[in-house]
C-alpha cells in the first residue's frame, strides 16, 4: 500500500527535529499555525515561536530582523498570503540584503480545494522566482519535504518552499539525495521527457506507465528546485529525447514550464508542451474535481505526449 503524507505534516515534524538540533532556529506564523503545522514547534519550543497574528508584512520584517541577529527564521503562512501580501517585504527587506530567512508556505495550488480562488495560490512560483537571491523549491512528497527543509536550514540566504494541504503519495526513497539546484531522473526513457514538480510528479510517473502501453518510453524528471533550475539536466533531456512535457500545479506564466522553456529556447530548442493552468483563477471544489477541470491529470499529460509524438 502506498504511504500517504501531507507535505505540511512533514514540515511540522521536521521543524521540531531541527529545533532540537539548533537553538538558533526560530519560527514565525501569521495566525495559521494549526494549518501550517508550525503549532508542533510552538508546543515544543514556545520561547522560540512567534505568533504574529494576521500581519504577514510585519512577520517578514520581523524575520529579517531576527536573521540579522544570527537566528534562522522559518516563516509560514498560506502561500497566497506569504508570497502575495508580503511580496514587497520579501523583496526589499529579505532578498535585497540576502538575509537568511526561510519562507515555507502551505496550501499552494488549486488542490487546496473548497477554500476557493481567494485561497488557491497559483502565482507564487512566478512571484518568488523573479526576486534576486531567492531559492524556490517545490517538493513532490513528504520525504522530499523533510530533506528540502533540512537542506534549506543549512544554507545561507532566502528560500521559498511551497507545500500543499492534502496527503499525497510518497514517491521518493528515504535514501535519495536531495540537492538544491539539481533535478532527479525517476525513470528513464528515450521518446520524450516529462519534467514535473510537486503533486504532478506522481501523475507524470503514472502517465509514463500508460504511454509505455502504447510503446512510448518517457523519461520522468522530478524538478523540485525551480530556482536555481538544473539547466544541465534539462538540456540533456532535450538533446536525448527531443521532446519535453512540463507539468505543474501553477499558472503557465512564470512557473516550471516557463523556466524550462527559457533554458531550451536559448540553448537547444525542442518541441514543448506545458501542463499548467492557463490564465484563469481557481474555483471551489474537491481537489480531484479541480485537477480534472483545470486539465492537470495523468490523462492530460498523456494527451500532450501523444501530440508531441505526432510532430
Amino acid at each position: 500500500m502506498v504511504e500517504m503524507i501531507a507535505t505540511r505534516d512533514a514540515y511540522g515534524k521536521t521543524l521540531v527535529k531541527l529545533g532540537e538540533e539548533n537553538k538558533n532556529l526560530v519560527v514565525l506564523d501569521a495566525d495559521l499555525s494549526k494549518s501550517t503545522r508550525t503549532v508542533e514547534f510552538a508546543k515544543k519550543f514556545p520561547q522560540r515561536f512567534f505568533e504574529m497574528g494576521i500581519s504577514e508584512q510585519d512577520m517578514m520584517g520581523t524575520a529579517a530582523g531576527l536573521a540579522t541577529c544570527g537566528k534562522i527564521p522559518f516563516v509560514s503562512s498560506f502561500a497566497i498570503f506569504a508570497s502575495g501580501r508580503a511580496w514587497e517585504q520579501i523583496r526589499n527587506t529579505i532578498c535585497y540584503s540576502n538575509l537568511n530567512v526561510k519562507i515555507v508556505a502551505t496550501h499552494g495550488g488549486i488542490s487546496v480545494g473548497a477554500d476557493g480562488s481567494s485561497h488557491q495560490c497559483i502565482e507564487d512560483i512566478s512571484l518568488m522566482r523573479t526576486i534576486v537571491n531567492m531559492t524556490v523549491i517545490v517538493p513532490c512528497d513528504g520525504v522530499e519535504t523533510e530533506k528540502a527543509v533540512i537542506t534549506a536550514s543549512r544554507m545561507k540566504g532566502p528560500v521559498y518552499i511551497r507545500l500543499g494541504r492534502a496527503k499525497v503519495p510518497v514517491i521518493m526513497e528515504r535514501e535519495d539525495e536531495f540537492q538544491i539546484g539539481k533535478g532527479k531522473v525517476l525513470a528513464e526513457g528515450s521518446d520524450l521527457s516529462i519534467i514535473a514538480c510537486g503533486i504532478m510528479v506522481e501523475k507524470a510517473l503514472e502517465a509514463r506507465k500508460r504511454l509505455g502501453e502504447k510503446g512510448i518510453t518517457a523519461r520522468v524528471i522530478n524538478m523540485s528546485t525551480i530556482k536555481p533550475i538544473d539547466k544541465e539536466l534539462i538540456l540533456e533531456a532535450a538533446r536525448q529525447t527531443k521532446r519535453i512535457v512540463t507539468a505543474e500545479e501553477h499558472l503557465a506564466n512564470g512557473g516550471l514550464g516557463s523556466a524550462v522553456a527559457e533554458v531550451i529556447v536559448e540553448n537547444f530548442p525542442v518541441p514543448l508542451k506545458r501542463i499548467a493552468i492557463f490564465d484563469r483563477f481557481g474555483e471551489s471544489g474537491q481537489p480531484q474535481e479541480l485537477l480534472k477541470e483545470f486539465n492537470l491529470t495523468t490523462e492530460d499529460i498523456v494527451k500532450a505526449a501523444d501530440e508531441l509524438r505526432k510532430k
